[in-house]
């Protein structure tokens, strides 16, 4: 697969209106991005470097993320807004973020009530800006799909704010820590059951066909990804199975797993929990639910529901259908 990393032109259309707005003068060679369906990683960097110096701004990442349009994430933005849930969208990220741009990665970790969204970088060049622009473009999403019905419980930023904390917060209205080793969004668990505003199955289902196909093109899936999408299409297969299909052994699958900062058993149930509900919503019998993600009988998945969502599977769709 190939392994450059780039960036959708939608994006870079962005910094370019930011720019503008600004009255920001960017180098001459640097216009012809907005001509190419795809930018170079490297491109990038160079185009945030003049974008920053240019500005001299220390909060420009913030506020460049906090002007962001849904558009401006390619295909990406429409299909987590058509997703049924927050906690949909969120898994729909993970897979399909790459669309948006390489160069980092997302994680998601849940424990004691809550769920934390992790980035990645694994760029350099203006790092801090880059990184705060993405973050503050994933609050305000969180916003938009939501209907404004959820906001992160925190944010952590990684490195020490580059300006007053009182200003961070006043672009983006949501507690906040800093130089805390980590960027995260955090949610309460509950808050992944919170319809969105916008969920409209079909148009979903037809744009993660699209995705599908462009990250096919991109090549630029992390494994967490791939093992995702097999186990869409074959829930009811282990480990080694998926393993096989990969051309890695189950303990090497681990061990690559674990260097994403997550493992099997995490994804798969991620990936069971979400076609649960969608099943479940479709008013498919418990018992044709349990046989198609391989579950030994009702009894099995309504356990294995209950710890995913904190409700039965009844619960649930009693609750979806109010």
């Amino acid at each position: 697969m190939p392994t450059t990393p780039s960036v959708t032109v939608h994006y870079v259309q962005a910094i370019f209106q930011a720019a503008e707005r600004l009255g920001v003068a960017l180098p001459a060679d640097l216009l012809d991005l907005v001509n190419q369906p795809r930018i170079p990683l490297a491109r990038q960097g160079e185009l945030w470097e003049a974008f920053c110096q240019s500005t001299n701004d220390p909060l420009i990442g913030v506020r460049l993320g906090c002007a962001l349009q849904v558009g401006h994430l390619d295909m990406v933005g429409a299909l987590l807004m058509s997703c049924e849930t927050l906690g949909e969208a969120l898994e729909a990220l993970l897979d399909y973020y790459p669309i948006v741009g390489g160069g980092a990665e997302l994680v998601l970790r849940q424990g004691d009530g809550q769920v934390s969204l992790h980035y990645q970088a694994h760029y350099q060049e203006r790092q801090a800006e880059r990184v705060e622009a993405i973050l503050a473009s994933m609050v305000q999403l969180t916003r938009w799909v939501t209907g404004n019905k959820v906001l992160p419980l925190a944010l952590h930023i990684a490195h020490a704010p580059r300006a007053s904390e009182a200003e961070y917060a006043a672009l983006l209205d949501c507690p906040l820590h800093f130089a805390s080793g980590t960027n995260a969004l955090v949610f309460r668990q509950a808050d992944l059951q919170v319809p969105l505003i916008q969920a409209n199955a079909v148009v979903c289902r037809h744009l993660r066909e699209l995705a599908d196909s462009q990250l096919e093109r991109l090549g630029e899936q992390s494994l967490s990804v791939r093992v995702q999408q097999l186990l869409r299409q074959q829930p009811r297969w282990g480990k080694e199975r998926i393993a096989e299909q990969l051309e890695l052994s189950g303990r090497h699958l681990n061990r690559k797993l674990a260097d994403e900062g997550t493992s099997f058993k995490l994804l798969r149930e991620q990936v069971l929990h979400h076609m649960a509900e969608q099943l479940l919503r479709d008013s498919a019998r418990l018992g044709e639910v349990a046989e198609r993600l391989g579950f030994s009988d009702e009894s099995a998945f309504a356990k294995a529901f209950r710890r995913w969502s904190g409700m039965t599977p009844g619960q649930f769709r009693q609750g979806h259908n109010e």
